[in-house]
């Protein structure tokens, strides 16, 4: 079987930007790196890039799928899967990453690259650290501060939060009137709508 188009583009946008840096970079940097791609996509284009469940947790959001690979992680990910991710990016340290080979692009559509080179230009100096200190001003997770500040690991994020705008100080990852706003809830919401229907058994398979 093979890998997930979510697991193979997270795999992808990991290698991208362990290639940005040098050829290697820190995981939890690369995670917020990914957040802000998704952001900027879904507010510019009604979907995510690499499509992964979104959980807020302590050091800020997180893409489920992204994490899975970024870890290496045996007991979420399926042999295959292992396979293809290995092929790409192998694990230095418990918290560095090296790319392998180059990115292999052609998973990703001209506006998946746009929102990768965005979240690099914009956000790619700055540290891990930071980047999670950042990403605590964003609604999608401030939301549930209070929630992680009382011992909750992780919690379900409401993707319509991400076409809410953080403080004027922080960039919204593509500023959106009111109108485009409805624009983009309308098309997010459409394609969970196909998702469900097709995942549901809806869909030919």
């Amino acid at each position: 079987m093979s890998p997930s188009l979510s697991h193979q583009k997270a795999t992808q946008a990991l290698n991208f930007f362990a290639r940005q840096e040098g050829g290697e970079i820190n995981r939890m940097k690369a995670l917020k790196l990914i957040f802000f791609a998704d952001r900027y996509h879904l507010r510019k284009y009604g979907r995510f890039v690499v499509g992964a469940h979104y959980y807020a947790m302590k050091n800020g959001p997180v893409g489920s799928e992204v994490k899975q690979v970024a870890e290496l992680d045996a007991e979420w990910l399926d042999a295959e899967t292992q396979r293809y991710a290995k092929a790409f990016l192998r694990k230095k340290s418990p918290y560095i990453f090296q790319s392998l080979a180059a990115p292999d692009e052609r998973v990703f559509s001209k506006s998946d690259l746009e929102a990768l080179n965005f979240a690099c230009e914009k956000f790619g100096k700055m540290g891990e650290f930071k980047l999670s200190e950042i990403t605590h001003s964003y609604p999608e997770w401030k939301r549930h501060a209070q929630a992680i500040g009382e011992g909750k690991k992780r919690i379900p994020m409401n993707y319509h939060d991400f076409l809410l705008d953080p403080p004027a100080r922080f960039d919204p990852c593509h500023p959106l009137t009111e109108q485009e706003r409805a624009v983009a809830l309308e098309l997010f919401a459409d394609r969970e709508t196909f998702d469900q229907h097709w995942n549901g058994g809806g869909g030919c398979h």
